[in-house]
């Protein structure tokens, strides 16, 4: 089944958006990223940084709910339930905007994701203008979720972190990426830990949720154990809501790539990091909920509630780490590979079976390139 229309509506997409808003309505209130100058980041590099004005997002706005409209209207014509008809839709959609409406309507159509890098920096008085015209056409919205960075957020006022909460932003994803200076300054990051706590505490005093960003692997050899030492010392301090786990990907279009030709950053192997995460998860002693909501992630189940499923998580860890060293590298390649998921997925013959084969052929004397994994890791980032 097709929407019935005569025109067709658009409006602006930004890149990237947080797995955990995968089912959100996106919308472009900024272009690409003010600071742009992290050497881990290829996704805004070459782009120039603007500010959209409140006009052109609330057309945005208006655009979407034609869209919605027509859904909705064609899904009444031809007897389907609006999420039914939505799914079907996004299948068949002309164009991404359609696409982004119909599987927005299919999740329910209730939380919406601010693109692209800092909305934050929006003069407040005009995202909440947009954060209330969102409202205003989408009663049904009840999340509205945006990236941040520290530094502003330590800008803005109390009080006009206050007034977003109250207008309906829900929630703040900020990259801390680290706690350690030395490595913030290396990787130009534009932030000092003491902002990230500055920044990040004000979030959590304006009730705003906080959700910040962790990279796994970040520090290389050279300095894994203060990144994992010092990054749960400032996340105590913060007390976030949400703590999301990634881990370091490389490609040539990162500026960090040069560092590694360079010889003047050494990347971990899946293992070393692997005792880089334990590390830091022992060090947790806030209230957060940690979250490894990606790929890149090797043990992608170490997921709970700090404190109290800190033994679980490390247990996770501890079952790796207890594996003969050929299957811990069986299912390292497994999982790089697209093979496993999690550890329970090892049982499964034939895909153990696969992927020792794939072994023998790559790792005939029992070792693996640690190459080999970068460049499937590679795979993983855009």
């Amino acid at each position: 089944m097709a929407v019935d229309e005569a025109v067709i509506d658009t409006f602006e997409l930004g890149p990237i958006r947080p797995p955990s808003e995968a089912y959100s309505l996106l919308l472009r209130v900024t272009r690409n990223c003010p600071w742009n100058r992290c050497r881990f980041c290829a996704t805004y590099k070459g782009q120039k940084f603007e500010l959209r004005t409140v006009e052109e997002v609330k057309r945005d706005i208006s655009a979407v709910k034609r869209i919605a409209d027509r859904i909705g209207e064609s899904a009444r014509r031809y007897g389907e339930k609006l999420e039914d008809f939505a799914g079907m839709v996004y299948n068949d959609a002309p164009g991404d905007a359609t696409r982004i409406v119909a599987l927005w309507l299919y999740s329910g159509g209730r939380s919406v994701f601010l693109q692209d890098a800092n909305t934050l920096i929006m003069p407040t008085a005009d995202l909440v203008s947009v954060i209330s015209f969102i409202k205003e056409t989408f009663p049904s919205v009840e999340r509205i979720t945006s990236y941040g960075r520290s530094k502003t957020a330590n800008k803005k006022t109390l009080e006009e972190l206050v007034a977003l909460r109250q207008a309906g932003l829900s929630r703040l994803h900020i990259g801390l990426e680290s706690g350690y200076d030395p490595l913030l300054k290396f990787m130009d990051k534009g932030v000092t830990a003491a902002e990230h706590i500055a920044g990040g505490k004000k979030v959590v005093a304006s009730g705003i949720s906080l959700s910040v960003y962790v990279i796994l692997g970040m520090g290389g050899k050279g300095m894994w154990r203060e990144h994992a030492t010092e990054t749960a010392r400032v996340i105590n301090e913060i007390n976030p809501d949400f703590i999301r786990v990634r881990t370091m990907t490389i490609n040539s279009r990162m500026l960090l790539s040069e560092d590694v030709a360079k010889g003047s950053f050494v990347r971990q192997t899946d293992e070393e990091i692997v005792e880089e995460e334990k590390l830091f998860i022992e060090g947790l002693h806030c209230g957060a909920n940690l979250v490894s909501d990606h790929i890149t992630n090797l043990l992608q189940e170490i997921e709970g509630k700090l404190p109290q499923d800190r033994d679980k998580m490390l247990g996770v860890i501890r079952r790796f780490q207890g594996l003969p060293a050929r299957e811990r590298l069986n299912f390292i390649l497994g999982r790089r590979a697209g093979y496993y998921n999690c550890l329970d997925d090892m049982t499964d013959p034939r895909r153990h079976e696969a992927v020792a084969r794939a072994m023998d052929n790559l790792a005939p004397g029992g070792e693996i390139d640690p190459q080999v994994i970068f460049r499937l890791m590679e795979g993983f980032v855009s």
